[in-house]
């Protein structure tokens, strides 16, 4: 019986998931870990696919011919997986040390734990946040957006990072991010896949917060620990990686809070940007560099111009 099947969805990184295919390889399974491999490749161009199938046969690799999304792949390869687990895994990862065992040997302990994520840091060594609570409406009004520098220690950040824990505390969260997530299949299958409606970005989030409603529980567990080198697939497309990002928000919003919440937070985004794009104009206007300028104008057009209502497909 496979125990673990780790799915990772992949675009146009190819070393990156080489790296991180390799870790898996060489990972401590020793106890008798059973371990399943689904590379679902979302139409990437830099030869991904072909490496894979050259460098690791034993891979499980669907090569979709469009770029599903996180949602979409994810479920794709989940459906064509067998594991007890399955784990969502970004393929800007490194496994590192015992961190497979460790994680499938605490949920054999824990038959209430409906999803679980490891300790995350960056190539430096430095802790990434990965536990959240969920958001609140000062949340979203905040994050990631232009206001966020003003007030980085704000209340409401604070406890949505959760960072009146500490990082090596052993805790119940009420969610945690999907570059890496441990999930119970009975979990996965009562909660449902997730919400294909999240092109990406979020989608984690709201499968949490449908997966403890059931009352199962998610726990952040420091003892295991991987490598993320963090969004190197969307760094590639800066402009839609704002536009997915805020569009999921407002998505998750208007899901969870009803629409008119969901309308307030869109608005009051697109007002973010629009502020941005006054701000560039004027810079551009008084010739303050100019070529720097241009590319900014535009990429704040664009998202002004998608409304923010999440596409639900590659832009």
């Amino acid at each position: 019986m496979v125990d673990l099947s780790v799915i990772i969805v992949s675009w146009n990184v190819r070393e990156l998931l080489k790296h991180s295919l390799s870790s898996l390889m060489s990972a401590d399974t020793s106890g008798g870990l059973e371990l399943e491999i689904v590379v679902v490749d979302a139409a990437s161009h830099d030869g991904s696919p072909d490496m894979v199938s050259e460098h690791f046969p034993g891979v499980r690799l669907i090569a979709s011919k469009e770029n599903l999304g996180f949602s979409r792949g994810s479920n794709l390869g989940a459906a064509a997986s067998h594991g007890r687990y399955l784990m969502l895994l970004n393929p800007d990862t490194r496994i590192t040390g015992d961190a497979l065992r460790a994680m499938v040997r605490y949920m054999d302990a824990h038959a209430d734990v409906g999803a679980l994520g490891p300790k995350i840091r960056y190539p430096d060594g430095r802790i990434q946040p990965s536990r959240r609570r969920f958001p609140t409406l000062g949340v979203a009004l905040l994050e990631s957006t232009v206001l966020q520098p003003c007030f980085p220690r704000a209340k409401v950040l604070e406890s949505y990072y959760v960072r009146d824990r500490t990082d090596d505390e052993e805790q119940d969260v009420d969610w945690v991010t999907g570059a890496c997530l441990l999930v119970r299949r009975e979990a996965w299958e009562q909660t449902g896949p997730l919400d294909e409606a999240f092109f990406m970005y979020s989608e984690e989030l709201d499968w949490c917060r449908r997966l403890k409603a059931l009352r199962w529980r998610v726990i952040y567990l420091p003892s295991a620990s991987i490598v993320h080198y963090e969004a190197q697939s969307s760094t590639q497309v800066q402009t839609e990686r704002h536009i997915y990002f805020q569009s999921s928000k407002v998505l998750y919003f208007r899901k969870h809070h009803g629409t008119l919440f969901g309308e307030f937070v869109r608005l009051f985004l697109l007002a973010t940007y629009l502020h941005q794009l006054c701000l560039e104009t004027a810079k551009w206007i008084l010739g303050h560099k100019r070529s720097l300028r241009v590319g900014r104008i535009a990429a704040y057009r664009r998202v002004l111009a998608s409304g923010l209502r999440a596409p639900g497909r590659p832009l």
